[in-house]
């Protein structure tokens, strides 16, 4: 059984930064994608970064350069930095893991992840 829990959301000033926690427990192999996704009121979910087995990080153009994911193994902890946030940024953020095989190809739209945690609300005001 795989526990995923998120916090470190809150409201920031447009500009800002925060850091998202995610500890989670589980065998290593339903863990070895990690990602992280947001869904603001009335949006539709959407993949801001992911991590694979071997370390590698991917994002999507709207958050490139500004957020950067990261997994510390040894504490399983996933973080996501975000860095310079605006308006547009403003969600409900989940992360979200997988073996990676059931992930593979589904871009940013978080078909195939198993599992997921309850999310924490980031804000933005401008």
């Amino acid at each position: 059984q795989v526990t995923l829990k998120e916090s470190g959301g809150g409201s920031v000033q447009a500009g800002g930064s925060l850091r998202l926690s995610c500890v989670f427990s589980g065998d290593e192999y339903d863990t070895a994608c990690m990602g992280w996704f947001r869904q603001a009121a009335g949006k539709e979910r959407e993949g801001v970064a992911s991590i694979h087995m071997d370390g590698s990080p991917s994002y999507p153009n709207s958050v490139k350069g500004r957020f950067t994911i990261s997994k510390d193994s040894a504490k399983n902890v996933l973080y996501l930095q975000m860095n310079s946030l605006n308006s547009e940024d403003t969600a409900k953020y989940y992360c979200a893991a997988s073996r990676c095989y059931l992930v593979a190809g589904s871009g940013w739209t978080g078909r195939g992840y198993q599992y997921w945690g309850q999310g924490t609300q980031v804000t933005v005001s401008s």
